[in-house]
């Protein structure tokens, strides 16, 4: 019997676009021959499904459901492709662990660890894992451009805490230029981290569960055409990304084992793409995304073909962990 799938894409950040194009591209992948899919559009105003012809039925909250023709339809799993809030950050994870629907993403705690850039780097330091000097700010915070500097040093990054894609993300030069940078990643988030420049290569890593097994996907080096992968190098082209990555055998290696303690340290399930810098000949972590651009065009994807894993099979075997 054909299995009901909920693919849930939007959001409350401004990922959502994105967000719709990762879950899209799931629904047009999975084989309709195992799953029924069904698209979940979660927004703040809204929560409905979009049947094929674009129309907008309502999703029930109390039990996460919809009726379409008269007929209530229920889900067996919940394919998470929200990429920020409240997909990314744990909201949506407790209430599907409250209503017992397994989902593809992991679970409430990991998701609010890893969402949070400086609780993650805090929680993995005791463990060896290398980061970048950091300052952390709340929102009416007195600012010490001196303090700052003198512990992360110039150039620096200034990021929103909880949010992705290089939203709210400056790369400082001068001190000057340190309260506008901070201004900026104040209108995304209401913390901030600021973090010490690591010039090196970059590589993302993804890891996923798959098959059973914990798998480091092929390394992909990030070669931005801007000044650092921000969002225009991401999404819209100023970048190349090279997989696999041109690194040593001993880079590859290290950064391989790094990537793999992170995901099992944290008991992480389903896909994770982590950010690292070399600096010295050592990994670097930045940051670890739990819910990483699914598009035809995304990071872990081209992992996935260069490691011989179709599309359809990635996000299957995704779905089939869930309901174990």
């Amino acid at each position: 019997m054909k299995k009901n799938i909920a693919i849930i894409m939007g959001g409350y950040s401004s990922e959502y676009k994105i967000s719709l194009t990762s879950g899209n591209v799931v629904y047009e992948t999975l084989d309709p021959s195992t799953y029924n899919a069904f698209r979940i559009h979660i927004f703040k105003e809204k929560w409905v499904y979009v049947d094929d012809k674009n129309n907008e039925h309502p999703v029930d909250k109390n039990d996460f459901s919809i009726t379409e023709h008269g007929e209530k339809i229920t889900f067996d799993c919940v394919f998470n492709a929200i990429h920020g809030a409240p997909g990314e950050d744990g909201q949506m994870q407790g209430y599907f662990q409250l209503l017992g629907l397994p989902h593809t993403s992991c679970s409430m705690y990991q998701a609010g660890i890893t969402y949070n850039k400086r609780d993650l780097l805090s929680i993995l330091k005791p463990y060896g894992i290398k980061t970048a000097e950091s300052f952390y700010l709340n929102l009416g915070d007195t600012v010490n451009a001196n303090a700052i500097i003198a512990k992360v040093g110039l150039p620096c990054f200034v990021k929103a805490n909880k949010a992705g894609s290089s939203f709210g993300v400056s790369k400082v030069h001068e001190k000057e230029a340190l309260q506008e940078a901070i201004d900026v990643a104040f209108k995304e988030d209401d913390e901030i981290i600021i973090e010490s420049f690591l010039e090196g290569t970059e590589v993302s890593v993804g890891v996923i569960s798959y098959k059973g097994e914990t798998t480091v996907l092929p390394i992909t080096e990030i070669v931005s055409e801007n000044d650092f992968f921000d969002y225009e190098a991401k999404y819209e082209g100023k970048s190349q990304e090279i997989t696999p990555a041109r690194l040593t055998k001993e880079q590859e290696d290290k950064v391989t084992k790094e990537a793999k303690k992170i995901y099992n340290v944290l008991k992480m399930k389903g896909f994770s793409r982590s950010e690292f810098i070399f600096k010295d000949n050592e990994p670097h972590l930045l940051e670890m995304n739990t819910i990483p651009g699914l598009t035809r065009e995304s990071i872990l994807p081209q992992q996935a073909a260069a490691a011989n894993i179709p599309l359809a099979d990635l996000f299957a075997t995704a779905i089939e962990e869930a309901l174990v």
